[in-house]
């Protein structure tokens, strides 16, 4: 999707994100130097006259997708309100605090750190250098423990995924196929997980499904991921989760060359003209971050709190068919509404 299209998804679902989204609790205290900083008010927090907006991230803005989302989301909001808005990509793990207490000592009012990657980022909190600062992580599945110190939003991997895996199982189904390819980054605990629930998603439609899964090590390296692609295709995948960075589009192209239907990973792809998804998988951090700022806007972002988002019950995340067949739409959005309502228990079919 181009960047109009997602900015405008942020204005029009962080007002409904901030009506559904259910309040995580954590530590209930709050730092000596958040008190103050509620004291003076948001956004402003402070108090120099201006609002100053610190961005984190791990990956590329500029990737048509998951990490882009988060920048083109705040910079939309932020235009809209006169605020200004720093950016930091492609941050190292190992550099994220110092990166931190560098935007500290730039006197910005918030500092949002785009994925739980960063998280070491939230170790400058306490500094007195950062004494009038707030701080947003888009939490993900949690790995992050609440403190304190930070706001964060969540969302559920095992439910996202699974649901993904099942969408893909359709579309395996409609096919009359078995085999589908799953390709990502780094094989870390969270990424070995998205595989296991999409595994089982898929196998709830196709039993004796394969997924052949390929951790690249990179998010954005189009060439070892377009790699990984081939090697799959060559073991004949009928369908594919590039669950990527800045690579994600560089296979997709691939996969369509090819005739072999592609996920999206994070944003709505469905009216995308440049690279054809068959389902798009919306888990976009810019949704959520834009339900932040508009709460930090009306002076509401509480730091020691967590928002959790439901797939089912929210509008994102969600899990969408560009182009359904038959009643595919139908039962996607069954089982998302089963999981929303705690119907069906996607912890117990994905982790027994």
């Amino acid at each position: 999707m181009k960047t109009p299209a997602r900015a405008t998804l942020a204005i029009l679902v962080a007002p409904a994100l901030l009506l559904t989204a259910c309040g995580s609790g954590g530590d209930p205290a709050t730092s000596k130097a958040s008190a103050n900083a509620n004291a003076k008010g948001q956004p402003d927090v402070n108090g120099d006259g201006k609002v100053v907006i610190g961005v984190l991230s791990v990956g590329d803005t500029h990737d048509n997708g998951y990490f882009q989302s988060f920048v083109d989301d705040a910079n939309t909001i932020a235009r809209s309100n006169g605020w200004e808005v720093r950016i930091l990509d492609k941050i190292q793990v190992s550099d994220a605090k110092n990166q931190a207490l560098n935007l500290c000592r730039q006197r910005v009012d918030l500092i949002a750190i785009g994925s739980g990657d960063l998280g070491s980022a939230l170790e400058a909190a306490p500094s007195p250098t950062c004494n009038d600062t707030h701080w947003y992580l888009n939490g993900g599945a949690g790995q992050i423990k609440q403190t304190k110190y930070f706001n964060q939003s969540l969302d559920d991997v095992n439910q996202t995924l699974y649901t993904a895996g099942y969408a893909a199982g359709l579309e395996l189904k409609e096919r009359g196929a078995t085999k589908a390819g799953f390709i990502t980054g780094p094989e870390e605990d969270w990424a070995k997980q998205a595989v296991k629930a999409f595994t089982a998603g898929a196998k709830k439609v196709v039993p004796n499904v394969e997924v052949l899964s390929t951790f690249s090590g990179s998010f954005d390296d189009a060439a070892k991921n377009v790699e990984a692609f081939n090697a799959q295709k060559a073991k004949d995948i009928k369908v594919v989760y590039p669950y990527l960075g800045g690579a994600t589009d560089a296979v997709t192209k691939k996969a369509n060359e090819a005739g072999i239907p592609a996920l999206s990973s994070g944003t709505d792809r469905c009216q995308d003209k440049t690279v054809a998804y068959e389902i798009s998988v919306v888990f976009s951090p810019g949704a959520f971050f834009a339900a932040a700022l508009q709460r930090f806007q009306k002076g509401d972002l509480k730091m020691g709190e967590g928002s959790r988002y439901i797939i089912g019950r929210d509008p994102v995340p969600t899990v969408k068919f560009c182009n359904p067949k038959d009643d595919q739409a139908e039962q996607i959005q069954k089982l998302m509404t089963d999981i929303g309502s705690e119907a069906f228990d996607v912890d117990k079919a994905v982790d027994g």
